[in-house]
C-alpha cells in the first residue's frame, strides 16, 4: 500500500514570513495509492504537532502503528485504492525535513539558529513539495489539529491547489490559554540544564525538560470525562506487586501520575526538544484573520472549494466554538461548508482515536 519514506530537496530556495529565507530544504513524505494518470486523485494529509509522515505504517522509533492507520488504507474512509495519499513531515520538525538539527553546513546542526517559522511556511513547503511532484491541484486537502491548520492555510493562501478542505478539531487562531500552556512546555525544556541554549546536539538532550512538556500538553489532548474513567483517583499499584498505597512521598502514587510520566518518557526519546520550541511556536503565531488584514472572511474570498469542519463536544483546547468562528466566516464569504460537532468521550485527541461517527464523515465528504 505505502511507499518507503521517502526524501527530496525543493528546488528553490523557501522564503519565509520572518524576514529571509531557507537556503536548502528537504522534505521527508510518505505516500499510499497510486497516482492516476490525469494525476487528479491526490489527497494531502497534514499532521499534528508531535506527528510525523508516517500516517500508516510503523514509526520507524517506536514501531509503533500510523498515527492514523484505522483511517488510511484499502477500504478505509480515506481510501488507498482510490486516492493517492501524501503525508510530508513540517519543516521545523525532527522526522526527516529540515529543521533545528538539519546540517547547517560543515556538519553543524542549526540548532537555535534555526529560522522562527510559520504555519504559512510549513505550508509554502508543502506547496514546493507537491510542485515538485506535478501535482497541480489536489482532491483534498485534511488535517487534524495543527494539521487543520495548514490544510486552512492551504485553502486561504494557495485557494487553487484543494478542491475540498477537511478541517478537524481545529481552529483559525490560538487562544490565550493555548499559548499559555505552549509556553509552559517551552519554559520547561528551556529551564532543563542539558538544553544548553539549544547546542545539545552530540550530548545529553533535555529529556526531562521535554517530558515536562509533553505531559502537561498531554492533559489538554485529554478530557476530564476520559481521565476520570481511565484512571480516576486510583493508586498505581507498587514495583514489588504490592497494591497500591499511600507512600507520603513525591513517587507516582497515583495511576495517572503514572501514565503521564510514561507518556513524558516516551515522547523524550522519539522527539527533538528544539523542534518542539520551533513547532509550538509557529502555532501560537498563526492567525489566520490577521494575515487577511483582520478580517476572517476575507482569507477566504472568491473560494471555490468544498469545506467540510469537524468539532468534538469534549474537546476544550479547540472547542467547537473555535470551528464554528470559522464555519462564520466562509459562510460570510459564500463558500460551500457543511460543518458538524460529533459527541465523543476522549476529548482533543478524538480525531486519533476510535470514533465512527468521524470515519463516516470523512468517507462522505471525500466522496
Amino acid at each position: 500500500m505505502s511507499t518507503a519514506s521517502q526524501t527530496l530537496v525543493l528546488p528553490h530556495a523557501l522564503p519565509l514570513d520572518g524576514g529571509g529565507e531557507l537556503a536548502r530544504v528537504e522534505i521527508a513524505y510518505e505516500t499510499y495509492g497510486a497516482l492516476d494518470a490525469d494525476r487528479s486523485n491526490a489527497i494531502l494529509l497534514c499532521h499534528a504537532l508531535t506527528g510525523d509522515q508516517h500516517v500508516a505504517s510503523p514509526h520507524p522509533v517506536t514501531g509503533k502503528p500510523g498515527w492514523w492507520q484505522r483511517m488510511v488504507g484499502p477500504g478505509k474512509p480515506i481510501d488507498t485504492d482510490r486516492f493517492h495519499v501524501i503525508c510530508a513531515n513540517v519543516i521545523g520538525s525532527c522526522m526527516g525535513s529540515t529543521g533545528p538539527a538539519s546540517d547547517a553546513g560543515g556538519g553543524n546542526p542549526h540548532a537555535m539558529r534555526f529560522p522562527v517559522i510559520t504555519i504559512r511556511d510549513m505550508v509554502r513547503a508543502h506547496v514546493g513539495l507537491l510542485d515538485t511532484l506535478r501535482i497541480a491541484r489536489l482532491h483534498a486537502v485534511v488535517g487534524g489539529s495543527m494539521g487543520g491548520m495548514q490544510a486552512l492555510s492551504l485553502a486561504a493562501n494557495w485557494p487553487e491547489r484543494a478542491e475540498r478542505v477537511l478541517v478537524i478539531a481545529s481552529t483559525s487562531r490560538h487562544s490565550a490559554q493555548n499559548i499559555g500552556f505552549h509556553e509552559l512546555g517551552r519554559q520547561a525544556i528551556m529551564a532543563d540544564p542539558r538544553w544548553q541554549g539549544g547546542d545539545y546536539y552530540g550530548g545529553e538532550a533535555p529529556e526531562n525538560g521535554l517530558a515536562v512538556a509533553r505531559m502537561a500538553a498531554h492533559i489538554t489532548y485529554l478530557s476530564e470525562e476520559a481521565l476520570t474513567a481511565k484512571f480516576g483517583r486510583n493508586l498505581q499499584d507498587r514495583p514489588d506487586g504490592s497494591k497500591g498505597a499511600k507512600t507520603f512521598g513525591f513517587d507516582a502514587d497515583f495511576q495517572v501520575e503514572s501514565y503521564l510520566r510514561y507518556q513524558g518518557s516516551g515522547f523524550s526519546r522519539r522527539f527533538d526538544a528544539n523542534s518542539y520550541l520551533y513547532i509550538t511556536r509557529a502555532m501560537d503565531y498563526f492567525d489566520l484573520a490577521e494575515e487577511h488584514g483582520g478580517r476572517l472572511a476575507d482569507a477566504f474570498a472568491g473560494t471555490t472549494a468544498r469545506f467540510c469542519l469537524v468539532s468534538f463536544d469534549s474537546d476544550w483546547l479547540y472547542p467547537t466554538a473555535e470551528s464554528r468562528h470559522v464555519v462564520h466566516a466562509l459562510n460570510a464569504a459564500g463558500a460551500a461548508v457543511s460543518f458538524v460537532e460529533l459527541s465523543a468521550p476522549h476529548g482533543h485527541d478524538s480525531f486519533l482515536l476510535d470514533v465512527p461517527a468521524l470515519d463516516r464523515v470523512v468517507e462522505g465528504f471525500l466522496g
